[in-house]
């Protein structure tokens, strides 16, 4: 029964969902065709699925796509291995956390864009750059992520560990990391999400292959329809990435759930 709800539930919800995307899409589709804006500013829901259709199978929309979602990729896992690493570090340490919190409540709130100045000047205009800046800025939530869990692990089961008599790294590896895993997962989503932002306006800046580039020429020529194309499809991206991540993240979390 608890079965049968749930699978109602979650069929209400996508039916929810998709009403309010069918709506968006019509609302869009009257603002177009009612010469609300300018059609050289907001093309037509037709006119942009066409030239996402037309980019994808004959032009460089396929390449950009790709070129952005390895960098976003590769810039997540990059700030994934440090956020954790270094908020394992840290979060287990009472006397870490009192000395290193103070200077990362500095660093956290830079933008990632404050720091591209600086990381031109030692990269320049490159791929790396954009890599670079990328992991920074995604960085922040999985560490933070990392660091409350390990900070927040039950004291009952730091007892046990010395009862085990459980070395640091031990400790760290066998009850403090999976202890953090919820509050890691969730630091990593937000994060993909920021990877996906940070390259795209790292591409825009630095000239890099990606749809930041494509989105910035289409704006700059006047072409509406490949523009909103290529929003569409970082739309589509970040949606796609979420959910695969939530798939990953149930599936690894459910001994929380039995």
């Amino acid at each position: 029964m608890s079965t049968m709800r749930k699978t109602l539930s979650m069929l209400s919800g996508a039916a929810g969902s998709a009403l309010v995307l069918s709506g968006f899409i019509a609302l869009w589709w009257a603002a177009s065709q009612g010469g609300w804006v300018n059609r050289a500013f907001l093309p037509s829901p037709q006119a942009t699925l066409a030239s996402l259709v037309q980019g994808m199978a004959g032009g460089d929309l396929a390449a950009y796509t790709w070129a952005t979602l390895s960098r976003m990729v590769s810039g997540w896992v990059l700030a994934s291995a440090l956020g954790i690493a270094l908020g394992a570090l840290i979060g287990s340490s009472a006397r870490a956390r009192e000395w290193i919190a103070p200077t990362l409540e500095f660093i956290r709130p830079l933008p990632a864009s404050a720091v591209m100045p600086l990381a031109i000047a030692l990269f320049g205009l490159s791929g790396n750059m954009v890599l670079a800046v990328v992991a920074f800025g995604a960085m922040w939530p999985v560490l933070l992520a990392t660091l409350h869990g390990l900070a927040n692990v039950h004291p009952q089961l730091r007892e046990v560990s010395r009862s085990l008599e459980l070395g640091h790294l031990a400790f760290v590896l066998k009850v403090g990391l999976p202890n953090a895993m919820p509050d890691i997962l969730a630091g990593m989503r937000l994060s993909l999400t920021v990877s996906l932002i940070v390259s795209v306006v790292g591409e825009m800046i630095a000239s890099q292959p990606g749809l930041g580039q494509a989105i910035l020429l289409a704006a700059r020529s006047f072409q509406a329809s490949d523009l909103f194309a290529g929003i569409v499809l970082l739309g589509a991206l970040g949606f796609a990435s979420n959910v695969l991540l939530a798939l990953a993240e149930r599936r690894l979390l459910r001994w929380q759930h039995p």
